[in-house]
């Protein structure tokens, strides 16, 4: 973990729990242990304010370029559950793999378990985007 810890951004944190004390996929085992393995990561994580946070490091409406075991490349931006659409590689932060990728920052190697099993993930590259969605909801 490059910076050995998350990296979380205060207000982002709490738009975080919020989303996932309304998320409606609690029953999901996959998402149940996804959450788990996030919120044991979550007791150690840095908390920045504002302008702080690392550039590299995967947050709200963050471009992710990431790498498989199957040598497989694709590029997701991290969204807020409602602004979620597959065909627009927009994840929502409620997935199994935005779960997986929050916090963390380019260079890192991540494995978490998916509905298709246990993988590891590498972030190749991550873009920041606007976050004009984030301070309108937060």
């Amino acid at each position: 973990m490059k910076y050995g810890q998350l990296l979380l951004d205060r207000r982002e944190y709490g738009l975080l729990m919020r989303s996932i004390a309304e998320s409606k996929n609690q029953e999901d085992k996959i998402y149940r242990e996804s959450l788990k393995k996030l919120k044991l990561e979550l007791l150690t994580a840095k908390v920045f304010d504002g302008m702080a946070m690392p550039d590299d490091v995967v947050r709200f409406n963050s471009v992710v370029h990431i790498s498989t075991p199957y040598n497989v490349t694709r590029s997701y931006q991290i969204v807020t559950a409602e602004k979620s659409d597959i065909t627009k590689n927009k994840i929502s932060i409620l997935s199994p793999m935005a779960l997986a990728l929050f916090g963390y920052a380019a260079g890192d190697k991540i494995v978490w378990q998916f509905p298709s099993g246990e993988n590891t993930i590498e972030i190749l590259n991550v873009e920041q985007q606007c976050n004009q969605l984030l301070n309108s909801q937060i």
